[in-house]
């Protein structure tokens, strides 16, 4: 088998130097093809762009067309198609815009050197010759047609939908500068608009580009997670062989082959061998993580220097990557309220751009009678008008949002709710697994007289044999370490939110909680219930055994306080935010876990179905309340809240109930959260305010307010200021980067974990 597996990876084999010299004129022939057919190519990209929702639909369909693909062909794997979804589409935009970005800005040189305006304020000159007058008109039209002809493409389906937005802004300003600097040459006036209107149409381009760009490397994740996934796996044969499928043909309970350095194929639990497995691209865990036999894979994740042969537990859209994958969707799919705002803004500015040409139309013409005066002011403040600036405050700071988000194990199914995140008056920690270890173990335990220790423990083990509750995992443990042997249960059944019971020996058998006495109506002997007191007040949890309806011992289990957890609520009170806490542990215990945390409100003693009212409780007090939870049993709590946030590992992540999924199973999460959501909000405020900003200064002034005193605003000094808001914007938008979300350091000076920046 070795000499067949080294025939098949032998890179200088004959037949893959075939394959590569055939892949080779595969990909020159093309790239020949795709140059030919670069016009309907882009024609295409232009009509995708003025219909965005259905170009997204449209990707969208062909990626989870591609993601359900069932390997037909020996041809082609999987990853040929990873470019045709969201990445695909908006990098051939940006490409686009980027081609003519440069084609129109190299045509513009010999616009700027020959404007003589430009000349007189930047003190030079250049050679004239016979025809050099018509060098500003002939590169501005060349420029208008290919750069600027794209915009007024794009702002048809505006106006058909009478909702005029930024093409039909960026549109408007360009025709006007274009047809009156036309105008110029037949009808002399006082000064053209020819290098206003090529700068103009850069700067249009510039911008769209940078926005595509950002919309790509946000859009691009759900084709990057896809490659994460390999082609094809080994699985193991009945014999122990190994056969190479593609991953579309492996099944639940498959045996794969993972060798070193290869990527895991689908989720599965180790059988054999153990690794080192990095987890970054999924968990964002910077370090490896060890995987021995019985420690659970993530599809996706790459293996270190061991061997390792893993069962199969989830394949195609159960995976935790496929999880991710929808999460990330859904995400890109939905707006924030600032950016709704944004687009409003450039439908009003359209309308605000043609009141103001009205206006100043009529009171020029009053003033001083219509001329070319007149119609130099109106084109003024129709050019200047166009806030390219504002079409890129949000996405900007949103494209930034989210690659710090998923940077730092923050995955966000809804931008509304990230941005409400800022917001927050409260938020309610689950605590079992959230603010505590969850790891429960037996500490201690009390009996009814004539009832052994080692009985009661093997019998409670007994009826936990069936459940993978923690609890049950710490009695069965506590049962092993003392080298008991449990006797055989049947007729096992789970209890929702109370416990557990079987038939033992012919008894009725129940494990459970306070809820489970409550239900069964059992008494609490009076020692037993002192002990129950004792363990309350030691942040202990108390589980009782109950043979044939007669409580006969109880257990004391203790789950650990995290360490984060200390600083998690510090840090949320310094934020100015109530700290809640529900779980389904007695009164005592929740009490003394809140104590020791200094949590404000405790919930106590909850059922799983009752978790969302007490969500509700806080939010009739007028509260924006968020819900920190597993993601599975806090489902309608989840969803109840104003911002569900579903914290865990593994598969925990492709949760559906939560708005924003912390991959990390770190509370300290839920502080970085709030702040990002605070620092993008405010970004995005400061954007609007730049953008917006520029033209309630630049219309009025273009218009003329201020003629009577000696000040007007000329077409050149307004496409600088154009300029400079949109860089303002594009800089002020990059220093989200900066904020701060590092963990604060824990109280045993342990140093916080490092904070990965945004691409």
């Amino acid at each position: 088998m070795a000499d067949h597996k080294d025939t098949d990876e032998n890179p200088s084999g004959g037949e893959h130097q075939q394959d590569d010299s055939h892949q080779q004129e595969h990909s020159e022939h093309d790239e020949a093809a795709a140059e030919a057919d670069e016009p309907r190519v882009e024609q295409e990209l232009l009509e995708d762009e003025a219909h965005p929702a259905t170009a997204e639909g449209e990707a969208l369909h062909e990626h989870h067309d591609h993601a359900g693909h069932e390997g037909e062909g020996d041809d082609h794997g999987t990853h040929e198609g990873h470019g045709e979804g969201h990445g695909g589409m908006h990098e051939g935009h940006e490409q686009m815009f980027r081609r003519r970005f440069f084609v129109s800005t190299l045509l513009s040189i010999p616009v700027l050197l020959y404007s003589e305006m430009l000349q007189e304020w930047l003190g030079f000159s250049v050679p004239t010759f016979p025809g050099s007058e018509w060098i500003n008109p002939v590169f501005a039209v060349i420029v208008f047609a290919y750069g600027g002809i794209p915009f007024l493409q794009m702002a048809v389906p505006e106006l058909k939908d009478r909702a005029p937005g930024m093409m039909t802004l960026i549109s408007m300003a360009i025709s006007v500068a274009f047809v009156y600097s036309l105008a110029s040459v037949i009808f002399p006036t006082q000064s053209a608009f020819f290098w206003e209107l090529v700068t103009l149409i850069d700067i249009m381009l510039l911008g769209h580009w940078i926005e595509m760009r950002s919309v790509r490397r946000a859009s691009s994740a759900v084709d990057e997670l896809a490659k994460l996934m390999p082609d094809t796996a080994e699985r193991l044969t009945d014999d122990g062989e190994t056969e190479e499928v593609p991953v579309s043909e492996l099944s639940e309970g498959d045996r794969v082959l993972v060798r070193p350095g290869a990527s895991v194929p689908a989720d599965g639990v180790v059988e054999e061998g153990d690794s080192d497995v990095n987890e970054s691209m999924i968990t964002g865990e910077s370090k490896p993580v060890s995987k021995d036999p019985g420690d659970e894979v993530i599809g996706g994740t790459i293996n270190g220097d061991g061997s390792l042969r893993v069962r199969v537990g989830a394949t195609g859209e159960e995976t935790t990557l496929a999880g991710i994958m929808r999460l990330v969707e859904e995400a890109q799919q939905s707006k924030s309220k600032t950016q709704v705002l944004a687009d409003r803004a450039a439908g009003w500015l359209f309308y605000v751009a043609l009141g103001a040409a009205a206006v100043t139309a009529i009171a020029w013409t009053v003033a001083v009678s219509f001329d070319a005066t007149v119609i130099e002011r109106v084109v003024t403040v129709l050019v200047i008008a166009c806030p390219h600036a504002l079409g890129l405050a949000i996405p900007l700071v949103v494209a930034i949002n989210t690659s710090l988000a998923a940077r730092n194990g923050m995955l966000v199914r809804d931008r509304i709710a990230m941005e409400d995140a800022r917001k927050l008056d409260a938020i309610i920690f689950d605590k079992t697994g959230t603010l505590t270890e969850g790891e429960h173990g037996v500490v201690d335990m009390a009996t009814v007289e004539g009832v052994d220790e080692d009985d009661a423990l093997a019998l409670a083990a007994a009826v936990e044999s069936d459940s993978e509750h923690m609890i049950a995992r710490a009695i069965r443990e506590a049962a092993d370490e003392r080298d008991l042997s449990a006797p055989g249960a049947s007729s096992f059944e789970a209890i929702k939110g109370r416990g557990v019971r079987a038939n033992v020996d012919g008894n009725e058998v129940y494990v459970g909680g306070p809820n489970l006495l409550s239900q069964l109506d059992s008494e609490v002997p009076g020692h037993l219930q002192r002990f129950a007191d004792d363990a309350g007040e030691n942040a202990q949890t108390v589980v009782y055994l109950v043979r044939d309806g007669e409580l006969i011992a109880a257990f004391a289990m203790a789950d650990v306080i995290r360490e984060e957890s200390f600083r998690v609520v510090d840090a949320l009170h310094d934020l100015g935010i109530e700290v809640a806490m529900l779980t389904g542990d007695s009164q005592d215990v929740a009490n003394a876990v809140a104590d020791e945390l200094g949590i404000d409100t405790v919930f106590a003693e909850v059922l799983p179905e009752d978790k969302d009212e007490k969500v509700q409780e806080l939010q009739d007090q007028g509260k924006l309340v968020g819900m920190v939870g597993d993601g599975v049993n806090d489902a309608p709590a989840l969803t109840r809240a104003d911002v569900g946030i579903a914290i865990g590992s593994g598969t925990d992540v492709a949760v559906q109930s939560a708005d924003v999924i912390l991959v990390q199973n770190n509370p300290m999460d839920v502080v970085r959260l709030v702040k990002l959501s605070k620092a993008s909000y405010r970004k995005m405020q400061e954007n609007i305010v730049w953008a917006a900003g520029y033209n309630v200064f630049a219309i009025p002034l273009a218009a003329g307010v201020l003629a009577p005193i000696g000040i007007l605003l000329s077409p050149a000094v307004g496409a600088l200021l154009m300029s400079l808001s949109t860089v303002i914007v594009a800089v002020n938008a990059q220093m989200l980067r900066r904020v701060d979300l590092s963990i604060p350091e824990l109280p045993s000076g342990t140093p916080s974990t490092e904070v990965q920046p945004a691409d």
